[in-house]
């Protein structure tokens, strides 16, 4: 049980009860068999899905989603191709554009047989993802993120990715690597900056080696996909609302960078620093700053279906 591994790094407050146990369910998608963990509460009004970034997984993500749990909301945790329990027939392939379509799909599948509101939290990468997917979709009710790296900012390449580089120059550059070398499988640890993932270097060496996360091989494609996929234009996006809970510490990804984003998004955006608090943002008092944000969030969009 992955999620235990993650989990025995929360302060002590967040562990002494157990953590409610995911169970893992399956959904096909163009030849993958999809892992989504999921656990149920008990006349929960609303459903969260967890998307996690480059280097995580439903495991890593479970804490975060199991809080959503105790406020008495149904949740899942998603793999994304290379990552996790998902089997993916063809590795080589995988691109970001195949995490933003498989995202949408299930997402409108999760909705056209569930009716009641989907939040989707987003964390480091799957910020965007989960932006994305509430921009093509309209089925997501809110989005929340830890992160909105957004490619187009040649700032936000930089911070992307470990190579300043690849980076900084224009996304036309990396186009040449996709008929060239796009299919030529790397750490994911030698691309990004895993070392930063977290405050607590134990967390981060075990994030960097973890074989359903960062320790997964990876495609050049895939970030060079990334780097010039043409995302929704935040001044156009009107669908849901965004919250950010942004990790004030954030030593891989500058927090600015992020809040930049936000503010000229044009839907109602909402921002809360996590103080104290990594890219992973596992301390206090950010932690609970993020558990009181995620229940507002809840409150909010249950009291909407009244």
């Amino acid at each position: 049980m992955e999620f235990l591994r993650y989990a025995q790094f929360l302060p002590a407050e967040y562990r002494r009860e157990p953590m409610v146990e995911p169970r893992s369910t399956w959904w096909s998608w163009r030849g993958r068999r999809v892992h989504v963990a999921r656990a149920n509460a008990t006349g929960a009004r609303v459903r969260v899905l967890a998307v996690h970034g480059a280097g995580g997984h439903a495991g890593l993500m479970w804490p975060f989603a199991a809080l959503a749990v105790q406020a008495g909301v149904d949740a899942m945790a998603i793999d994304m191709p290379l990552y996790g329990d998902t089997a993916e027939p063809d590795p080589r392939s995988v691109r970001y554009t195949d995490w933003v379509d498989l995202l949408c799909e299930f997402v409108c599948a999760e909705t056209e047989s569930d009716p009641r509101p989907l939040i989707v939290f987003g964390a480091s990468m799957g910020g965007m993802l989960a932006y994305e997917v509430a921009a093509r979709t309209g089925c997501v009710a809110h989005v929340v993120a830890t992160c909105l790296l957004d490619p187009a900012d040649s700032a936000a390449r930089r911070a992307a990715v470990r190579w300043s580089p690849t980076g900084g120059v224009a996304p036309a550059v990396m186009r040449a690597v996709r008929p060239l070398a796009g299919g030529l499988r790397v750490p994911i640890r030698w691309l990004v900056d895993m070392e930063n993932m977290s405050l607590n270097r134990e967390l981060s060496r075990m994030c960097s080696s973890d074989p359903k996360g960062g320790g997964v091989r990876v495609p050049l494609g895939f970030l060079a996909d990334f780097l010039d996929f043409p995302h929704t234009r935040p001044e156009t996006f009107t669908t849901a609302p965004v919250t950010l809970v942004l990790p004030a510490a954030d030593r891989w990804t500058p927090p600015e960078l992020s809040m930049r984003f936000l503010e000229r998004v044009a839907a109602p955006i909402h921002l809360t620093l996590l103080e104290g608090c990594g890219h992973f943002p596992i301390e206090d008092p950010g932690l609970g700053q993020l558990k009181a944000t995620l229940t507002d969030v809840l409150a909010e969009t249950a009291g909407a279906l009244e």
